[in-house]
């Protein structure tokens, strides 16, 4: 009987903290996948790249896939397209000074990184070694 009145009734999650859980969601839209963080970190890096360069860039990447990212980063202000009247036509992306706005994100998601490394692998700053 004691338990029971230890026991908390567990409220929905929606109804708990839905609300807090939206902008967390919207920013691993953003940044989940495979190809998103080293494409944004490319350009954060580099400024400006051609798509070929992007590609280069971040290896094992497909042109198809390139361009689907290239798109939802674009739509989502992170980065922008330009295009020069050029034969053949010159394409070119940049980080927005929006986008520019990740670096603390990614300076965060490398320094926990590290300290998880340490912490489950305990590899102190020594190149990683498969097992």
């Amino acid at each position: 009987m004691e338990n029971k009145e230890l026991e908390e009734e567990k409220v929905p999650l929606s109804e708990h903290y839905g609300n807090y859980m939206v902008p967390v969601r919207d920013a691993l839209e953003v940044f989940g996948g495979k190809w998103k963080i080293p494409i944004i970190t490319a350009l954060n890096f580099y400024g400006t790249c051609g798509f070929s360069e992007l590609e280069r860039i971040v290896e094992g990447i497909t042109p198809k896939m390139l361009s689907k990212e290239l798109n939802f980063l674009e739509d989502n202000l992170l980065i922008s397209r330009s295009v020069k009247d050029t034969r053949p036509v010159t394409v070119s992306y940049s980080i927005t000074e929006y986008g520019k706005s990740t670096g603390a994100v990614m300076s965060e998601l490398y320094r926990w990184g590290t300290e998880h490394r340490k912490k489950v692998f305990n590899i102190e700053g020594e190149s990683w070694q498969k097992c």
